[in-house]
Formats: C-alpha cells, sequence, structure tokens
C-alpha cells in the first residue's frame, strides 16, 4: 500500500485508488490505436525496442571513458562514534553496552549486528561532560573519554 493510492469513496470511507490501465493499440477511437503511441518505425516501435540505460548509441560510454581511481581497504575497521554527553541520558550505574545503546535507539539494529559479528566497532569520544556514574564497554576509547569516565566514579571495559 502506497501513500499517493489512499482516497475516499461517497460514504466517506478509505479506500485504495487503483488507476486503470492504458489500453493501447484497441481502435482510433481510443486515441491510442495503430502505432499504440510508439510513433512510425524505428528501433522504439518495434518490440523489445530501446536501448539500455547509459548507452550512447555506439559511441565509448561515459562510465568507460573515466578512469579508475582508489580501492576500498576491506580490513579497515570501521567505527560507530559516541560521544560521553550522549550517556548522560542513562541512570546512574547502569552497564552501558552496544546491545544496551541498541535498545536505546542510539545505534541501529544493523548496526549492532555488525558491532557482534566484529566487521564495526564503538569508539566512545570525551566530547561534552559525563555527569553520572556509568561502567560503559565499548571496542575503543579515546584518552580524555576515558578519563572523564574515570574521574566521575565509573569503570571503562574493553571489549
Amino acid at each position: 500500500m502506497k501513500l499517493h493510492r489512499l482516497g475516499y469513496n461517497e460514504d466517506g470511507e478509505k479506500v485504495i485508488v487503483r488507476k486503470t490501465r492504458k489500453r493501447v493499440g484497441r481502435g482510433i477511437g481510443s486515441g491510442l490505436g495503430k502505432t499504440a503511441g510508439k510513433g512510425h518505425k524505428g528501433q522504439n516501435s518495434r518490440s523489445g525496442g530501446g536501448v539500455r540505460p547509459g548507452f550512447e548509441g555506439g559511441q565509448t560510454t561515459l562510465y568507460r571513458r573515466l578512469p579508475k581511481r582508489g580501492f576500498t581497504n576491506f580490513t579497515k575497521k570501521k567505527y560507530i562514534l559516541v560521544n560521553l554527553d550522549i550517556l548522560n541520558k542513562f541512570d546512574e550505574g547502569s552497564v552501558v553496552t552496544p546491545e544496551f545503546l541498541n535498545q536505546n535507539k542510539i545505534i541501529t539494529n544493523a548496526e549492532l549486528m555488525k558491532v557482534n559479528k566484529g566487521k564495526i566497532g564503538i569508539k566512545v569520544l570525551g566530547s561534552g561532560e559525563l555527569s553520572k556514574k556509568l561502567t560503559v564497554k565499548a571496542t575503543k576509547f579515546t584518552a580524555s573519554a576515558a578519563e572523564k569516565i574515570n574521574a566521575i566514579g565509573g569503570n571503562v571495559e574493553v571489549i
């Protein structure tokens, strides 16, 4: 169901609006008879006619004219960045884990799955101030983040 297909009938009830299909090639009275709106002759009038996206009439296409550059480093570790000020919304004495962050909508389910598979990690940054004593479990901590968590009486655990 899509929003543009919703409508109302005479009684004011919500209904799905179905557009009637255009019947082409069904006589001149329909306005789309004879050539069925395809014009006369040529590739586009034929069955299965037309060219693929990116085709430039036989000329070397743009994507083949441009040079290939760079590469994707598949061994590079990616991190979800979490600032200290975000952790202030949790209760005093909470244990902040990737699962806990997912429950509180700070990271998504897809990101959590990648964290659990070891493809990405969680890095806690020292931006902002922490006012609550928490135990934070993450892949990495910046020096300032670890210092601020420990200064307030919390614990830092690398997972």
